[in-house]
């Protein structure tokens, strides 16, 4: 097999993984509905380009961190590989006992003038600041690309997931500043978090059942 095959098939494999997390109601989901809700389309676009600056901050630490381990100890990283597995298993068990989100609906007449500053500074904080996206990001390097990827490439996928955040993030904004949409999505959110437990679930039995460095 090629070696641009093998990048292909570890380029897909991170951007399923991430397509299912990302459309699962979480902070940085939250976040950007509150923003569109209240203060309308344009602020909660700079809230979802805040969310995508900062999944750079996790794939930045990421992909130094799982550098560092791998080129001291590789037992380290076996560990980094068995904490991630358990993690994984952990937001999957999670996720399938998912709830329907519940979004509530704000009086447009009563909306506030908000700033791009103070809207992408929201979005940013939120996915800095969020411990499950640090773990996470660190699972999803740990678990799929292979830590004889060259850097570049590790982070060309970094900058995929950074701006594919953004442009869903972005969708939502357009979605949920039409208040006819906030009701179904609450409903139906729900199976997209279950779908992604089904596949992190997987992930950490791969895992688990890999053969070890």
């Amino acid at each position: 097999m090629h070696w641009t095959d093998l990048y292909w098939q570890e380029f897909l494999t991170v951007a399923l993984v991430h397509l299912l997390a990302v459309a699962s109601p979480g902070p940085d989901f939250a976040i950007v509905i509150r923003e569109s809700v209240s203060h309308g389309r344009t602020a909660g676009t700079w809230t979802a380009l805040g969310v995508g600056v900062g999944i750079l901050l996790h794939v930045t630490y990421s992909l130094l961190g799982i550098g560092l381990v791998v080129a001291q100890s590789a037992v380290l990283f076996n560990l980094l590989k068995w904490a991630a597995a358990a993690y994984l298993l952990y937001l999957g068990i999670k996720a399938l006992r998912s709830r329907p989100l519940v979004v509530q609906a704000v009086d447009p007449l009563a909306q506030k003038v908000r700033t791009a500053h103070g809207a992408f500074a929201s979005g940013f904080i939120t996915n800095g600041l969020n411990p499950k996206a640090t773990l996470f990001f660190l699972s999803l390097f740990t678990l799929v690309i292979n830590p004889q990827t060259p850097l570049l490439i590790q982070a060309g996928y970094g900058l995929y997931l950074a701006c594919a955040t953004a442009a869903w993030f972005s969708l939502v904004a357009l979605l949920f500043s039409q208040a006819r949409v906030r009701s179904g999505f609450a409903r139906m959110g729900h199976w997209f978090d279950r779908l992604m437990g089904v596949v992190l679930v997987g992930l950490a039995v791969r895992l688990v059942f890999s053969e070890m460095r």
